[in-house]
């Protein structure tokens, strides 16, 4: 009896489902977050919606956008923000641009263009702003407001032109509000000198390098002059600050060295 026994085979094992299980669940996650992947680059979520340009004024949004290479419809993940910096930055308008992705499918960019310094009048009688880099734009003839100095007698290759602007660009828009008109007035001593008229009816000598500081002073200069009654005359702001008036140009009346006081 007990060798009948022995000669029973063993049941199979049951075979364990477990790994196999978790083999296949894997597979098929895998699956379909590829179809989800392709599915979302193949729909319109992936794709540029709207790009936004602000910030530009004398640049239109059209020159930007065509510099930017970009349009609506192409893929929001392909495309390389720091690339299109590098293509706007090449407008010569443009001093810096920041450029940002905003999911789903925004490009945001801002730009910031070099600072409208002055004005100049060309032969033929049209309008020109005048850059802080040097940059000339037209700009239209009708209702175009003339809010800043005019540049006259320059020549457009004259370096001290180029300084000038830049020079112009770096001081605050309020110190211009009286300046109408600067010109270049070279002299043996000083090659950069310059003539600057006021719309307070005085005339200004200058020199490029000194306008920074001079600027300053200007405004308490003429006042103390108005307060005295004198309402026009020329004004020499170098080593030392002098005025005359028109009636007696021969004559010089040495002012105060720091050009706030009264001459």
């Amino acid at each position: 009896m007990t060798e009948e026994i022995d000669k029973v085979p063993p049941l199979p094992a049951v075979p364990k489902r477990g790994r196999t299980n978790k083999k296949l669940l894997a597979f098929l996650i895998v699956f379909f977050l590829t179809v989800l992947v392709i599915l979302f680059f193949q729909s319109s979520l992936s794709r540029i919606s709207e790009i936004q340009i602000q910030g530009n004024q004398l640049v239109t949004k059209d020159m930007v956008g065509q510099a930017a290479a970009i349009n609506i419809g192409d893929r929001y993940f392909a495309i390389s923000t720091k690339s299109i910096e590098d293509r706007v930055n090449g407008l010569n308008i443009v001093e810096s641009v920041q450029v940002t992705k905003h999911f789903p499918g925004v490009i945001h960019i801002l730009v910031k263009e070099f600072s409208e310094v002055a004005f100049q009048i060309t032969a033929e009688g049209s309008k020109q702003a005048v850059l802080s880099d040097g940059t000339l734009i037209d700009v239209p003839s009708v209702d175009f407001p003339i809010d800043k100095p005019i540049l006259s007698g320059w020549t457009d290759t004259d370096p001290n032109k180029l300084e000038l602007t830049k020079v112009l660009g770096e001081l605050p828009v309020g110190a211009l509000s009286d300046i109408s008109e600067i010109k270049p007035e070279p002299s043996a001593s000083y090659p950069e000198k310059i003539k600057i008229y006021t719309r307070s009816q005085f005339e200004v000598f200058t020199t490029i390098s000194y306008l920074p500081e001079k600027i300053d002073n200007l405004p308490a200069f003429i006042a103390s002059l108005n307060e005295r009654g004198i309402t026009s005359g020329i004004i020499t702001m170098l080593e030392v600050d002098t005025f005359v008036p028109f009636e007696s140009s021969g004559e010089q009346q040495a002012g105060s060295k720091d050009g706030g006081k009264t001459p």
